[in-house]
């Protein structure tokens, strides 16, 4: 006899909402971190999409400055914290208050630092003209931003991706809304910083309700003796965090010293589809983390088994993506910021070449972290950052945007590579028997494309819904299913939990 409807849904309650083993708890976070973010983040391109074109190249450009450099400050607020508390809360669940107690001292200092940089020492390091307004309500969004992302450590600490989730709608949601609004009344760079601030503000109200218990133990549950060890496993992550988010916005800001705000905005309209995607395998690797954390040490082999399966999942999504904006730059730049941004297709297909190398890096350092390995990295992104930098000084002044994207493709092969080979070393992992299959089907997409576009001419609209059904076609025809595969693992680990 069929469960009953009340049954049903019942079932489906549990399996949303709670943990329930291994691959459940996998597959329910891994479900809600990624609806959470790329429903925040495609509610949040139409207000970008839109920004973009009513306040023109310039303006665009001027925001974007802003609150590139406002990403930049918002990891160096962070310095590894959050995911300190994670790792240390997932492994000893009775000092969740003390570690978020301690860490969020480290949190509200280095944010009041980064709020002062902001405020006092961004406009005197560019040349595009910046209004004291726009400065300081980018700076009233970066601390709510950043104490929001703070608090939602403890959401992912104890696997409550759902609830991240759930900010995370409502935030983008806010934002949207209150950016058309706002550029309808007032069209400026001021309106859209001010419709973002009230967003990262409503967002930062509701996580501290749902984090009410937490907070009232916020001053009472601090330990000194925990700020030592805290510090000595964060400030190699920082390092992490610190690399990617300058590869991100580093160039970004290097532009705006160099260059008119025209060519920032003609940038950022097409690094802003990349940093995008870049937070995709997050959802991923944030569902594998606890798993991988478990087995670190303790089972090797299934450690191995579980990584190159997660690597697997990311490359079935990352390969394709970039053929596709590869091929197909002209048309998307078209598509959502019109004819003025044409400029901006050359930088973009540089891009999504990074992203063969950002996805699956992400879930690699997660690994390296789950072994508690992570000063080993240290020397890497350190190298990361002074070639990054380094090379956005030498290209950007003659190259302009193409300089930067090559700036930034060139330092993400480099340092990727690097960190992979680290990881086979301490655990000797391969991925050449997750991607054959993906590769053929990335083929058999580009070929579509390509006949599609160039051979009967066909619309961008109608090229890219045939593209994606020749890929995912053809790994159905290979008679093996990635993702099958990929389930069955999770299914595996539950059973040996």
């Amino acid at each position: 006899m069929p469960p009953s409807k009340h049954t049903r849904w019942r079932q489906l309650k549990a399996f949303l909402f709670e943990n329930q083993g291994v691959r459940q708890t996998v597959t329910k976070n891994t479900f809600w971190l990624s609806f959470g973010e790329i429903a925040g983040r495609i509610l949040r391109l139409f207000i970008v999409v839109y920004a973009a074109r009513v306040l023109g190249a310039a303006g665009w450009g001027a925001f974007s400055y802003l609150t590139s450099l406002a990403a930049i400050l918002t990891v160096f607020s962070d310095v590894g914290l959050s995911s300190v508390v994670i790792r240390e809360v997932t492994k000893r669940p009775e000092l969740k208050d003390k570690y978020f107690s301690t860490a969020f001292l480290f949190k509200f200092i280095l944010t009041v630092l980064s709020f002062l940089i902001i405020v006092f020492l961004a406009p005197r390091i560019t040349n595009i003209q910046v209004s004291q307004t726009l400065v300081y309500l980018v700076g009233f969004l970066f601390i709510f931003d950043s104490l929001r992302r703070f608090g939602a450590s403890l959401f992912r600490a104890v696997e409550r991706m759902e609830l991240e989730a759930f900010v995370n709608i409502i935030t983008q949601a806010i934002i949207v809304a209150a950016g058309f609004i706002a550029l309808l009344m007032i069209t400026s760079p001021e309106s859209l910083a001010a419709a973002y601030a009230i967003g990262a503000g409503a967002g930062l109200l509701v996580t501290m309700y749902i984090l009410r218990q937490d907070i009232k133990n916020l001053f009472s549950s601090f330990d000194k003796k925990l700020l030592k060890p805290i510090l000595s496993a964060a400030w190699p992550l920082s390092l992490a965090a610190v690399f990617g988010v300058l590869i991100v916005n580093i160039d970004t800001v290097i532009i705006g010293w160099f260059r008119e705000a025209a060519e920032v905005g003609l940038y950022a309209a097409a690094q802003k589809p990349i940093a995008f995607l870049y937070l995709l395998p997050a959802l991923v690797t944030g569902a594998f983390f606890p798993v991988l954390a478990r087995l670190a040490n303790k089972d090797n082999v299934r450690f191995r088994y579980v990584l190159e399966k997660g690597l697997g999942l990311v490359l079935l999504f990352a390969i394709p993506v970039t053929v596709g904006i590869f091929l197909t730059a002209d048309e998307i730049v078209k598509l959502f910021y019109g004819s003025e941004y044409i400029s901006s297709a050359a930088p973009l297909r540089i891009l999504a070449l990074t992203l063969l190398a950002v996805f699956p890096v992400g879930m690699i350092i997660n690994a390296i972290f789950a072994y508690n390995r992570q000063n080993e990295l240290v020397p890497l992104w350190a190298i990361g950052l002074l070639i990054n930098i380094g090379l956005s000084l030498f290209l950007i002044p003659r190259w302009g945007i193409i300089g930067a994207a090559w700036a930034v493709f060139i330092t993400q092969l480099i340092i990727n590579t690097l960190i992979w080979r680290k990881m086979k070393k301490i655990n000797d992992f391969s991925v050449i028997k997750e991607i054959r299959l993906i590769l053929v089907a990335a083929f058999m997409m580009s070929i579509v494309i390509i006949l599609s576009r160039y051979g009967l001419g066909l619309p961008f609209l109608l090229v890219m819904p045939l593209a994606i059904i020749s890929y995912f076609g053809s790994l159905l025809w290979s008679g093996e299913n990635v993702v099958v595969r990929i389930r069955e693992t999770l299914r595996n680990q539950s059973a040996k939990k």
